[in-house]
């Protein structure tokens, strides 16, 4: 049997976290495998090692049945490996052309960058995967599910044989998880090797070939897909019995908590609205949920709630009051809740702690402050009943720095901080 990837017996220590722990993952040629674990698993940053962004503590990797030395991206690339990144590698103020060639610039015989042949390339590449960008769009005027489309057409333009997803579909609707996994049947159909990271069984299912399950950090063993049970797949995920029926007696909702009367928010395109004239109530008890392709307003209309973006015209009320000019932190104080669709972006401060991540909403109040200062205990406390509440796992508790945690374990950072406020009002 040839294999694509071999990891061997790799273990990767960080400060107060052993992140893998002698775990072996071997990749048939032209296959996809999953690998599936929950959040913190250690997951991410096995694939950030065969991808050369962190070298292992131990432990050998071949590609091809070649032993190699990864170490860093450029030589991944080189041996053929691209990697999808669950939080996007892209600089945002340039075009998606300028992204894609970056450290690859070709040109022309002026030695200037060919940014007209990449372009031309570029559009080919689009066309033949059915991925619909535009080559001279900037990067910060599209939504999130067109940027990873634009991260899968970087490791098509570097011709990459050996392809790494990272929690691909966290970002997408179902209509553009359905046609990635066309894309991902489609690349191995013509001769790559894919690696999906994911915790979502159902997508598992559809395209993987075979499954390797981590836990904690090491590695419980790998399955074929065809032959084994969702049940089964996650019992190896979480080490015990998981109950897919959730029981949802009937609900009565009551009045209503938040009000949006004739919303219009401005465009980033002069001339246009994202949202326009957008009204709906959402009452106590119940969960409304917006649809939408990605970039048709949904982010806007979000953005025009909260205070993140300033709305045209339109009536916001919440409990009664009308909130529509009030400040993002008054909002908030008026039971007001947001989990963002960008983490990174809106949600965490990276490069604070995650004790300090734990109180940026509340930090003012005379629990965690004193004359100005902050009370350090009461927050260190706070952050500690938060971690043991929400299953928040890094390496070095609540002083860890949150760029070093995994997506998931920000995620629930950032869930933790919104919910244990007891909001009215959680806009997710």
């Amino acid at each position: 049997m040839s294999y694509a990837i071999e990891m061997l017996n790799i273990t990767k220590d960080f400060p107060g976290i052993r992140a893998n722990d002698d775990v072996t993952l071997q990749v048939e040629e032209k296959s996809i495998h999953a690998l599936l674990g929950e959040n913190g698993a250690g997951k991410s940053t096995l694939m950030s090692i065969l991808f050369g962004l962190y070298q292992p503590t131990r432990g050998t990797i071949k590609v091809r049945g070649q032993e190699v030395k990864i170490t860093d991206p450029n030589v991944a690339n080189s041996l053929g490996i691209g990697m999808v990144h669950q939080h996007f590698k892209l600089v945002e103020c340039f075009t998606v052309t300028e992204n894609i060639i970056l450290g690859l610039e070709p040109k022309t015989k002026f030695y200037t960058t060919d940014i007209k042949s990449a372009a031309q390339r570029i559009q080919q590449l689009s066309e033949m995967y059915g991925l619909n960008v535009d080559p001279y769009a900037k990067i910060q005027n599209i939504s999130v599910g067109m940027q990873q489309r634009v991260e899968i057409l970087k490791m098509l333009y570097c011709d990459n044989d050996i392809l790494i997803f990272d929690e691909p579909t966290a970002v997408l609707t179902p209509q553009e998880i359905h046609e990635l996994m066309k894309v991902m049947k489609q690349l191995v159909a013509e001769g790559k090797s894919i690696i999906f990271i994911t915790h979502k069984l159902n997508e598992i299912k559809e395209v993987a070939n075979r499954c390797s399950v981590l836990r904690k950090g090491k590695y419980i063993g790998t399955i074929d897909v065809a032959e084994t049970s969702k049940e089964a797949m996650s019992e190896m995920m979480v080490g015990r019995k998981v109950n897919f029926h959730v029981d949802k007696p009937e609900k009565t909702p009551g009045e209503p908590v938040l009000e949006v009367k004739n919303l219009t928010i401005a465009s980033k395109h002069e001339g246009q609205h994202a949202v326009k004239d957008v009204s709906f109530a959402v009452r106590k008890g119940e969960i409304l949920c917006v649809a939408g392709i990605d970039g048709n307003g949904q982010s806007e209309l979000v953005y025009g709630i909260t205070g993140l973006t300033p709305i045209e015209k339109g009536q916001i009320i919440l409990n009664g009051k009308d909130i529509t000019k009030e400040s993002i932190r008054r909002k908030c104080l008026d039971g007001m809740a947001h989990i963002p669709e960008d983490r990174h972006k809106d949600g965490l401060v990276l490069d604070f702690s995650l004790q300090e991540n734990l109180v940026l909403q509340s930090y003012y109040t005379e629990r965690f402050q004193k004359h100005g200062f902050l009370k350090f205990d009461a927050i260190r406390s706070y952050a500690e009943e938060l971690i043991k509440k929400f299953d928040i796992r890094s390496g070095q508790g609540v002083n860890s720095i949150v760029r070093g945690m995994s997506g998931g374990n920000q995620q629930k950072a950032i869930i933790a901080r919104e919910l244990d406020r007891n909001p009215d009002i959680v806009i997710a």
